[in-house]
């Protein structure tokens, strides 16, 4: 087995002519792009490169121990074997961190079972050592390495090199990096030639040599067999064992096509050696699917990957900015047209005016309502290769919001007062319900989803995804409820919402452990004041159990699958059997804490909340307030916007997202809420459905 590390090698490095090594191996293995993340350090987003070899080593997100990027420290050689001076220090750093990290894993659990490990290079010597910080073998030239080894980890560490050769703070230039790239193949070319023949090789970029976090390369190729001595032969590798022919690589930990991370190398590895994952590795194995695709379109496909998270690195805070001005701006409008169409006008003009401020309102409030899941669906839009990626994410996403504003306009809903709500609210529940049923592919990327870069979740529902499906869920419920009387709208609530909170916390699809806490409270609000019951403390208090209960069922049911096979849920449940939930616990309420430092999600979250109180609840010049006019209209309004605003604020405190789910929440609440205040104002032009009479 032989690990060939690669510091900061991207597939945009790669080429026939630049890197003709790799191309080769690239022609006849299975590769993806790369999350490197490991545990930052003084205020950097990127991956140092001992952080990187150090994850490799224990299988879990690792730190180099704070202070600027460094290169690794010089191994001492003893004996026949070596050893990492210094080593217990990193090790004893790694275990103060909240991902408490156990350096040496690797290397520990090849060397338990009695086969041996050999390092080429400083660098990937950290990755081989054992706990203790001792390998069996180490050289600093590929072809110096003599012995019989089963594991072996090189490095091909130029761009490394080149890049901590500069101050702090800078970038290799196109020339230098291309020239760090040259001498990087040209070294994983000697060590393959000394040490692959035979052996199943793992190429990785395993950190980043740039001031800002990339997606990496990582690439399987080579032979199966049993375990055996260094002559080359290697343990079985399901999944990876058919990287002989070309494909892409995923993984459990992704469940994303062409994207795997830096900690499933390890358990790959061990994999290969026929080893099972030991406790603490907390990656999954590469797996291959085979694909038509060249080389080239391989190539191209990964890199473009990492384009994408660069460019929505660049457009996320632009598009928050964009956002909560355009929200401001709304909620002014908005104001300004409820008061004035509140003023009952005689003459023709002013009933000609009021009607137009109306219909503008209605058509602005479903275009903002649709704001949240259109910016998942503009996924299905390469808008990150424009050459203005900024105008290409708002034409989408308007585009998007705009078409499902026409569909709430074009049907016969719209003739009643919780219609275009019910539309917009059931689209974008039933399109982001498809989206995790199916993999959440419109989450990678997407300027309110998943950032793959910085690895802090793949698959099911992102935090703020779960705001907007939550918000639509609900709201569409109280809408049904409205038109299919009170009956069989209690039935549709709690059939329809339980399947919703089960997509939410399946582990199979949303495996969203603190949505389902703050969902259950929402549904379950709303089908008590649909059933006309009265809301106590010791039902708030009996509602909330629940939501816990179910939380920790969904958790352990998780955890009673093989320990590949688990999703966070499990391994939460897990946690909290060894004790090591209180980390993880601590480390989310430090993230939802510091979420409250975001001026954009924030002024969000409190214009909506001041809109909501000091326009659709403050009484109009007529006496009545525009909510209660809706609420006379259509009394399942109230129990859906209740819902609604408890899942948000729930969300709120047990999410690591903090105030992006009320802000979230809110972006598509209040404006769908003001299209039924908006309908309520006007002449009723149907008869009233069921749940009205």
């Amino acid at each position: 087995m032989l690990i060939l590390g690669v510091p900061g090698l991207r597939w945009d490095d790669v080429s026939p002519e630049g890197t003709p090594n790799l191309w080769r191996l690239l022609a006849t293995g299975s590769a993806a792009s790369m999350s490197t993340r490991a545990v930052p350090s003084s205020g950097h987003s990127q991956t140092c490169p001992v952080a990187g070899w150090l994850t490799v080593s224990a299988g879990q997100r690792a730190t180099e121990g704070g202070g600027n990027c460094r290169p690794p420290g010089p191994v001492s050689r003893d004996g026949a074997g070596a050893s990492i001076p210094g080593h217990a220090a990193l090790a004893a750093a790694n275990r103060a961190t909240s991902f408490a990290a156990r350096a040496g894993l690797l290397g520990g659990t090849v060397r338990r079972a009695g086969l041996r490990t050999a390092a080429v290079g400083p660098g990937a010597a950290l990755a081989a050592a054992d706990e203790n910080g001792r390998l069996d073998g180490y050289a600093d030239e590929p072809a110096g390495l003599r012995g019989d080894f089963h594991l072996v980890v090189a490095e091909a560490d130029a761009l490394a090199r080149a890049w901590l050769a500069l101050p702090p703070g800078r970038d290799l230039t196109a020339a230098q990096r291309r020239d760090a790239v040259r001498q990087a193949d040209a070294r994983a070319g000697e060590v393959l030639s000394a040490l692959g023949a035979g052996r199943k090789v793992l190429v990785a970029g395993v950190s980043d040599t740039s001031t800002l976090a990339h997606l990496n390369l990582a690439l399987a190729t080579g032979t199966t067999g049993t375990a055996g001595a260094a002559s080359g032969t290697t343990g079985t590798a399901s999944g990876t064992g058919a990287s002989a022919r070309r494909g892409y690589l995923t993984s459990a930990s992704t469940r994303q096509q062409q994207l795997v991370t830096l900690t499933d190398l390890t358990v790959t590895a061990l994999s290969a050696l026929g080893l099972d994952r030991p406790a603490g590795a907390v990656g999954r194995q590469w797996e291959s699917r085979p694909t038509p695709d060249t080389p080239a379109q391989i190539a191209d496909t990964l890199a473009s990957a990492d384009r994408a998270s660069q460019v929505m690195r660049e457009v996320r805070r632009p598009f928050f900015i964009v956002f909560m001005a355009a929200q401001l701006l709304f909620y002014l409008f908005a104001a300004i047209a409820v008061r004035r169409g509140a003023r009952p006008g005689s003459g023709p003009r002013a009933r000609a005016v009021r009607r137009w401020t109306l219909r503008a309102t209605t058509a602005v409030a479903l275009v903002s309502g649709a704001i949240g899941v259109s910016t998942f669906l503009a996924q299905l839009v390469p808008w990150w290769r424009w050459d203005r990626p900024m105008l290409g994410v708002l034409a989408s996403i308007l585009g998007f919001a705009a078409l499902i504003a026409a569909i709430a306009l074009a049907g016969p809903w719209r003739r009643h007062v919780l219609g275009p709500l019910t539309a917009v609210a059931a689209i974008t529940a039933v399109a982001l319900a498809i989206d995790v049923v199916t993999g959440s592919r419109l989450q990678v990327n997407a300027v309110t989803g998943y950032e793959p870069v910085t690895g802090g979740r793949f698959y099911g529902f992102s935090n703020i995804a779960f705001a907007v499906y939550a918000t639509g869920v609900i709201l569409a419920l109280g809408g049904l409820a409205q038109y299919a009387g009170r009956r069989a709208g209690m039935i549709a609530t709690v059939a329809l919402g339980g399947l919703a909170v089960v997509i939410d916390g399946w582990p199979g699809w949303g495996a969203d452990f603190g949505g389902v806490l703050s969902f259950v409270p929402g549904v379950a609000i709303l089908a008590v004041m649909l059933a006309g019951l009265r809301l106590s403390v010791r039902l708030a208090l009996a509602i909330a159990a629940g939501a816990a209960g179910l939380t920790l069922l969904a958790a352990w049911l998780d955890w009673l699958r093989p320990a590949d096979e688990r999703t966070h849920l499990g391994a939460f449940f897990d946690q909290l059997l060894t004790g090591e939930a209180v980390g993880v616990l601590g480390r989310k309420l430090g993230a939802m804490l510091g979420t409250l430092g975001n001026a954009e999600l924030t002024l969000i979250a409190v214009a909506g909340l001041a809109f909501l109180y000091l326009v659709l609840v403050r009484p109009s010049a007529l006496g009545v307030s525009a909510l209660d006019r809706a609420y006379g209209r259509a009394p399942a309004l109230r129990p859906a916007l209740f819902g609604a605003l408890t899942t948000a604020v729930a969300g709120l405190l047990v999410n690591d997202s903090g105030i992006a789910i009320p802000a979230m929440a809110l972006t598509v609440a209040v404006p769908l809420v003001l299209t039924a205040t908006v309908a309520a104002s006007r002449e009723p032009t149907t008869p009233a459905p069921p749940a009205e009479r």
